[in-house]
């Protein structure tokens, strides 16, 4: 089990909180209610999604089957690579954000595979994501010069999520600003195999 407790850790941490908010909302609050944590700028705003991340949908019944179907071969990769880089020994910060978006996938899945026979509102596969954490940063109208959006209401950060779609875009971010560092290890593993090859 060496190697393996933190990335375990961090996928149980984030799935029992995913789940549980998630939980808590729907059985507590209905579809569109909404209470403020931090005036305007933090609302939890319950709201159910057929697709994707942050409210992103993929059409229709067969389309929704399809998502979840695509999901779970995605977890299964995800989880295959997660084996992979702490078997071989790669960078922690790597595994703790691959094991980020390892439970955070699989926090989303759940609500789709299984929501919709647990709450009675569909079978299996076909359930709703729940999200809840919105963040409308920023709130305006672009003047009216501006191209294609001009004199329309803008809000910044629009989307509705939840802790299972946060912990998916932390560990990319963090993969994506710290990747240098997380394979570095590796590039000077393989110039030191290609001397030796050479060398002999």
């Amino acid at each position: 089990m060496k190697g393996y407790t933190k990335p375990l850790l961090v996928i149980f941490l984030v799935l029992l909180a995913d789940q549980v908010v998630k939980t808590w909302v729907k059985t507590h609050m209905f579809i569109g209610q909404e209470f403020k944590i931090l005036g305007h700028w933090f609302i939890v705003h319950f709201t159910e999604n057929n697709g994707m991340a942050f409210g992103l949908e993929f059409g229709g019944e067969f389309g929704k089957l399809a998502l979840s179907l695509f999901r779970i071969a995605a977890v299964a990769g995800i989880g295959y690579g997660l084996y992979y880089l702490i078997h071989h020994k790669y960078h922690r910060g790597l595994i703790v954000n691959v094991a980020l978006i390892f439970a955070g996938a699989l926090g989303n899945i759940i609500d789709s595979v299984i929501y919709g026979v647990i709450y009675g509102y569909a079978g299996l596969f076909h359930g709703r994501v729940v999200d809840m954490l919105y963040f409308p940063l920023l709130e305006g109208v672009f003047p009216a010069w501006f191209p294609i959006w001009g004199g329309e209401d803008y809000i910044f950060f629009r989307p509705v999520f939840n802790i299972a779609d946060a912990a998916i875009s932390v560990g990319v971010i963090l993969i994506l600003v710290f990747q240098k560092s997380y394979f570095k290890e590796e590039v000077i593993e393989e110039i030191g195999i290609n001397n030796e090859i050479v060398e002999d």
